[in-house]
């Protein structure tokens, strides 16, 4: 059978295809390491739990990642498409978000949204975890994932609708640049836990009478440094889903100015390993290191595309140094039991993002019509964001905390929410030495030369 050449028409068509087949795999990838972060919150959040809540602090943080997708799917895209102007929706550009939508499931023409959606609703269930940290050991499980739901699939994403949509109105009237999302995801997660806090109170015990904070300590530190050092791994992915794969193009941020993931590289690492040298100068403790580089990545994030690397190193150093300053800081002056220092890391920590791009800007914006990244956008976008974290976070709280629906009684609190929310026990402390169907038998170890 006589074979012919392909035509130039049919050659394009299978180089287009082959970029859009590449750009699936490419945030299919990035969406699977995303999991890990959520792998290293479940460990992180478990080890700094005392044994009798170790498992509750698991469950707490395995239903807010299932609850979250669902709800994302159902409102939480649409939002996203919706409001960039504001809280005035564009109905006509979110009726691609609507559940019925043919882009909202399997659909041969359509391969972008469903990866782009599930990238999406990891960073939702990103946000829903650094609150869950800061309000272990007390929380109920079912205000918990109320506030959850609300944070991860209405308020973050109104955030990035605002900050993070190509065209979103912070970007297109101000010059907003937060290539990492130290805004729109750790700003409002952060200060989202801060307003929780504060109507949830401490831990029985955090204080003593005269107000001197009483350390808790976790059951298990190894646990909790590998569950963070796993979330910074996860980070690659996440630092992937904020980057356009174009095709046969040049990569491109979320807000269209061109990137290479070898910039990305550069300036992430160097953020990492300054936020571990700061925090380790200031505290030497283990935890606060490995916080410490989450926060100095947080601090360079909005720039990562952008920076010089020794640039990023010194943002990194900063967010390490100051991000266990700001945690002692509130713990001691205003009594905030932050049982893991999520306010300090990412909020802080975003916020140090988010002003020192604005400190090192004149960055143009590619953006028609946009003002250049400057100071005082920089500075504006970021009380948008603390605001946008912080007030429905505190209001939402505080409703529940008058309705004596917030926080679990004293009782179960002292007996530990693993009795009264699983019926497992994380570390059974009796375990038979022997089967009962089978005597026990001494068994005597000898030395051989």
């Amino acid at each position: 059978m006589e074979q012919t050449a392909p035509t130039l028409a049919e050659l394009q068509t299978l180089i287009e295809m082959t970029g859009t087949i590449n750009m699936e795999v490419f945030y299919w990838w990035c969406t699977g390491l995303m999991v890990i972060i959520h792998a290293g919150f479940l460990a992180y959040e478990m080890g700094a739990s005392r044994l009798k809540n170790a498992l509750a602090s698991g469950v707490k943080n395995i239903l807010a990642f299932a609850f979250i997708i669902p709800t994302f799917f159902f409102f939480g895209w649409w939002i996203y498409l919706a409001m960039y102007n504001g809280f005035t929706p564009d109905y006509e550009a979110a009726a691609a978000g609507l559940p019925w939508s043919t882009n909202m499931g399997p659909n041969l023409a359509d391969n972008a949204s469903g990866i782009f959606w599930g990238a999406f609703v990891l960073f939702a269930a990103t946000t829903a975890s650094i609150f869950s940290g800061a309000v272990i050991e007390r929380i109920r499980m079912s205000s918990f994932l109320i506030l959850a739901i609300i944070l991860g699939s209405v308020v973050w994403i109104l955030g990035a609708s605002w900050g993070w949509h190509p065209t979103g109105w912070l970007t297109v009237e101000w010059g907003f640049h937060d290539f990492g999302a130290a805004g729109a995801v750790h700003m409002v997660a952060g200060f989202f836990a801060l307003g929780v806090t504060i109507n949830l109170g401490a831990r029985l015990g955090r204080f003593a009478p005269d107000g001197t904070p009483i350390e808790i300590k976790g059951h298990s530190m190894p646990m909790t440094i590998i569950g963070l050092m796993l979330i910074i791994v996860g980070f690659f992915g996440f630092l992937g889903g904020c980057i356009i794969y174009a095709g046969s193009a040049q990569w491109t941020t979320i807000f269209g100015t061109p990137v290479t993931l070898s910039a990305v590289s550069f300036n992430t690492l160097m953020a990492f390993s300054g936020g571990i040298i700061g925090a380790y100068f200031v505290t030497r403790q283990p935890f606060w290191m490995m916080s410490g580089a989450l926060a100095g990545i947080f601090s360079a994030a909005p720039g990562l595309d952008l920076y010089y690397p020794p640039l990023a190193f010194l943002l990194g150093i900063t967010g390490g140094v100051v991000a266990p300053l700001a945690d002692k800081f509130i713990t001691n002056k205003f009594k905030i039991d932050d049982a893991v220092g999520a306010f300090a890391v990412h909020g802080v920590g975003g916020l140090i993002g988010i002003i020192g791009l604005g400190i090192f800007s004149g960055f143009p914006n590619v953006i028609e019509g946009a003002p250049a990244i400057s100071f005082m956008g920089q500075l504006k976008s970021a009380g948008v964001m603390a605001l946008l974290g912080f007030v429905p976070g505190f209001g939402l709280s505080y409703v529940m905390a008058k309705m004596n629906f917030l926080r679990v009684p004293p009782k179960a609190e002292e007996m530990g929410l693993d009795i009264v929310e699983v019926p497992l026990q994380a570390y059974p402390e009796s375990v038979p030495a022997y089967s009962s169907e089978i005597p026990a038998t001494k068994v005597t170890a000898t030395a051989s030369a």
